[in-house]
């Protein structure tokens, strides 16, 4: 069942948005070759901390970090760690916060340094990804057509959307329901109400979708070794359309 929130429920959701936001955009700003991803972690526990807030991810089913740090060919979850940044990789950052019992959940992937045009085709790709699907949440739309969204941006630009992995509803809990694929037909399940919070999160690959986890337990790469991007907001239904809790201020319209 998807849970609908009240305005009390999505007033503190919204808070923890804005907290998610602020934190990845304080780290993404020190992304740069050098940096190691196990700083990058550390500062965003500090500053979520420091807000009286809690980290989402760390001790989430054994999870050892703040962060996912996600480099090159990881798609997600990677763990921070000593590894420096070096110029011309990609670096996928996940990240979730805890505000009086709700959680914020997004997800960007940024260049370190100066990266070559297909590096830069793919992030655009990504992003564009995530917008088509974002755009499908309004009242009366279909879940499924996120999914077909996303899918059909991302493959229309020559990519994968990873299979294996998906957006989720997201409320008291990380993951609540429903799963929210990458891929699929339009006009199918549930029809979206006001209320409605959900993270939509597609990861693109720029060679085949399959996928395949490392030894570590955690950390998902792409089969064939191809590069990967992974961006994510949390997004509410609203009245007049959505609202991006992890972009304050966001508003779209139908």
């Amino acid at each position: 069942m998807i849970i609908v929130k009240s305005p009390r429920e999505l007033d503190k959701m919204r808070r923890a948005g804005a907290l998610v936001h602020e934190v990845m955009d304080d780290i993404t700003r020190r992304v740069e070759p050098g940096v190691t991803t196990g700083e990058l972690d550390a500062i965003a526990e500090s500053r979520i901390r420091e807000a009286g807030a809690t980290p989402a991810f760390k001790g989430y089913r054994g999870f050892p970090a703040t962060v996912c740090a996600s480099i090159d060919q990881e798609v997600v979850h990677g763990i921070p760690g000593p590894r420096r940044l070096r110029e011309g990789e990609l670096l996928s950052l996940d990240l979730g916060a805890v505000v009086e019992g709700y959680y914020g959940d997004m997800a960007v992937t940024v260049p370190v340094g100066e990266v070559p045009e297909s590096s830069r085709a793919l992030l655009r790709a990504g992003r564009k990804a995530l917008e088509a699907g974002i755009e499908k949440m309004h009242p009366g739309a279909r879940l499924s057509d996120i999914s077909h969204a996303v899918q059909q941006t991302a493959e229309g630009a020559g990519y994968a959307v990873v299979r294996d992995y998906a957006g989720h509803g997201i409320g008291r809990e990380m993951h609540e329901a429903p799963q929210i694929l990458n891929y699929g037909l339009p006009g199918r399940g549930p029809i979206l109400k006001p209320g409605m919070v959900f993270a939509i999160e597609p990861m693109v690959n720029a060679g085949g979708y399959a996928v395949e986890t490392l030894s570590d337990g955690w950390t998902v790469v792409t089969a064939d070794g191809e590069l990967s991007v992974h961006f994510e907001h949390t997004v509410a239904v609203t009245a007049e359309g959505h609202e991006v809790f992890t972009d304050p201020g966001r508003r779209g319209c139908r």
